[in-house]
């Protein structure tokens, strides 16, 4: 491969690789909200069940070494040593004292939250206090831990997705850089042949212009200018099909006249129709002017018009008509028509558009030519539509947006 291909191999790794890392911490973050989310609720239930458990204490001296006791009564009131300020909670022991109903929330106190229950205990109001700092502690380390094993599996997926995206992609790339390289082959090859013969074909028309003489028969002449610019096309087209082969490399855009256009390509197949008894009509309007690549689209419309001529009973029509935002093409013929189910696979390589016909000696077809006409539509952002008349045949439309 040369150094482009390995560039582009590297760059496709490399998009691969992030992909499969990004999915490796998109799915880290999942399993992480949901430990985080369990073991958060798992944390709550547990000192929900120590405060119950607490539920008899109503004594500051008989209350566990994790709880905060807060114990009023007639006599006056009992706090638990080293109580932090923010506690006890004034506004609960207010509302039970009230009210009488228990009271459960929390309360900040000394930079750390505390879970709080207050009620009346054998006659006194007793507030339960337990603090939950441990528990937000294992919450930090925990979202920690996830954080760095999330960091280091997304490095590991990385790496790993480069070198099996790498073995992935290298067959592909290579079969890939061989078709380049015998469309690359085959164009040069045919080019130099083709160059000769637009080369003689000139030659030949200048001695026939010439020398009047020598040469009196006007479809002579006709042919030679025939000839010269088939061996142009042809050139044309080796070109076109290597800039196509290349996705690094892009046709040049201009404004394209397709009335014009369809014009020239009936007239260069007026021959092959007269030879076939066909008649091939054309109404082209005026100034439907596309942005596009000229040899593109002329091998656009030829592959519309062989594949009409190629099923046409007496006649071809070739229209062209132009709106303000967009050109239409429409080429249709009296044959047998698209066969069932065309919708779906007219436009694909190597599919038979249309069935066989009994005593139908032609060419063999290979499916390609709606194919091309549907990649070229493609490049130049148009759409392309096969159906059949109502009256009997087949009529295939291209819509290309109009050039400004």
């Amino acid at each position: 491969m040369t150094h482009a291909d390995e560039r582009e191999l590297r760059a496709a790794s490399l998009r691969l690789a992030a992909q499969f890392a990004l999915i490796i911490l998109g799915l880290f973050l999942a399993l992480g909200v949901v430990v985080y989310t369990v073991v958060a609720a798992g944390q709550t239930e547990a000192a929900q069940r120590t405060l119950a458990d607490a539920s008899m204490v109503d004594s500051v001296h008989d209350a566990p070494r994790n709880l905060l006791v807060t114990v009023v009564d007639p006599q006056g009131r009992e706090e638990s040593p080293n109580m932090p300020e923010g506690l006890p909670d004034e506004g609960a022991l207010k509302m039970v004292e009230a009210n009488g109903r228990s009271v459960s929330g929390t309360v900040d106190a000394d930079g750390q939250r505390y879970l709080t229950v207050t009620d009346v205990r054998h006659g006194k109001i007793v507030q339960v206090a337990y603090g939950l700092q441990e528990q937000q502690e294992e919450l930090s380390r925990l979202v920690i831990a996830l954080v760095v094993s999330g960091l280091i599996a997304s490095l590991a997926a990385a790496g790993i997705g480069l070198v099996l995206a790498r073995r992935s992609i290298r067959p592909l790339a290579d079969a890939l850089a061989l078709q380049r390289r015998f469309v690359a082959d085959a164009g040069h090859e045919l080019r130099t042949p083709l160059t000769l013969l637009s080369t003689r074909a000139q030659l030949l028309r200048r001695h026939v212009a010439t020398r009047p003489g020598a040469v009196s028969d006007d479809e002579v002449r006709s042919g030679l200018d025939e000839i010269v610019d088939d061996s142009r096309a042809l050139t044309e087209i080796v070109q076109d099909l290597l800039t196509v082969a290349d996705p690094r490399q892009t046709a040049e855009s201009e404004g394209v006249d397709l009335g014009e256009l369809a014009g020239a390509v009936a007239r260069s197949a007026e021959g092959r129709a007269e030879d076939r008894g066909l008649r091939i009509d054309v109404d082209a309007a005026s100034d439907a002017v596309v942005t596009g690549a000229p040899v593109s689209l002329r091998r656009m419309i030829v592959a519309l018009v062989d594949n009409a001529l190629d099923h046409a009973r007496t006649r071809v029509r070739l229209t062209v008509t132009a709106s303000r935002d967009q050109v239409t093409v429409t080429v249709e013929d009296d044959g047998p028509g698209f066969s069932a189910g065309v919708d779906s696979r007219a436009f694909e390589r190597f599919a038979t558009a249309r069935d066989a016909q009994p005593g139908d000696d032609r060419v063999r077809h290979y499916g390609l030519g709606l194919a091309l006409v549907a990649e070229v539509v493609g490049r130049h952002r148009g759409r392309v539509d096969a159906a059949n008349r109502p009256e009997g045949g087949a009529v295939v439309t291209v819509r290309l947006p109009r050039r400004e």
